[in-house]
């Protein structure tokens, strides 16, 4: 998928735009704060397809060697149900979350609670349970 403009609707769902919101993170221009705007910047990497983004902030110790997205799931938004910890000062946190996309002409939501880890002061994705 094509690069969002900056003046475009962030797809994250905050209702900002992608220059003022997600792009600063794809771009390395700044950490994302919490465990929250990480997991709304990597739900827009998956939007835009931006896989270096997904697995630079793919923990370490569960960071695959790649990334296999499938070009045809169009991405339709995301619900944040609940958040623990994940705060400014925290070193770890979930964040449970619901995406719906279209698949094959299908709709369909994927639901799953995300756990994240705080190190050096940049947050990333360590794991998840769907379901």
């Amino acid at each position: 998928m094509a690069p969002l403009a900056d003046d475009s609707r962030c797809p994250c769902g905050t209702g900002d735009s992608y220059g003022a919101c997600c792009a600063r993170f794809h771009r390395e221009e700044a950490y994302a704060p919490t465990a929250e705007r990480l997991m709304r910047s990597r739900y827009s990497a998956f939007v835009v397809g931006h896989e270096p983004y997904l697995l630079r902030t793919w923990h370490p110790t569960t960071r695959p060697h790649a990334l296999d997205l499938d070009p045809g799931t169009r991405w339709l938004g995301l619900d944040i149900l609940d958040t623990h910890g994940g705060g400014l000062l925290d070193a770890s946190g979930t964040v449970r979350f619901r995406a719906h996309y279209v698949l094959d002409g299908v709709r369909g939501d994927q639901t799953e609670l995300s756990r994240f880890a705080r190190d050096d002061g940049a947050w990333s994705y360590v794991d998840g349970q769907v379901g």
